[in-house]
């Protein structure tokens, strides 16, 4: 399965429905997700890209990988505070989300999505 680029409707439906529910973070998924905030001009992130790709693969069916696009979508990039590219969430079912800044390695990619898997 391919990483899911996401528009804010889509982020409403998928994720978190911020509109309705601004001062709490109800994940709305089935199964854990890592969100990565990317520009399509950001070196880090086109880095990052086809490792985000991999992990979709090899994670497919127990965690959903989504992307969303700073400059289309500068509305969520606002409210969750992003002022640095890449940014990725990691939003477990239970518990409340990690962020992280900055590209990393796909074996440190894994730590953290295995950590959260449990």
């Amino acid at each position: 399965m391919a990483t899911i680029h996401l528009t804010k409707g889509g982020f409403l439906r998928r994720v978190a429905d911020i509109e309705n529910n601004p001062n709490e973070f109800k994940f709305l998924g089935d199964k854990p997700a890592l969100i990565d905030f990317y520009a399509s001009w950001c070196n880090p992130c086109q880095m990052l890209a086809p490792v985000l790709e991999e992990l979709s693969e090899e994670y497919a069916g127990k965690v959903d990988i989504y992307k969303v696009d700073v400059d289309d979508e500068r509305e969520l990039a606002d409210i969750f505070g992003i002022r640095s590219i890449p940014t990725l969430i990691f939003v477990p079912m239970t518990g409340s989300p990690k962020r992280t800044m900055g590209a990393m390695p796909k074996s440190q990619l894994k730590e953290l999505l295995d950590a959260m898997l449990k």
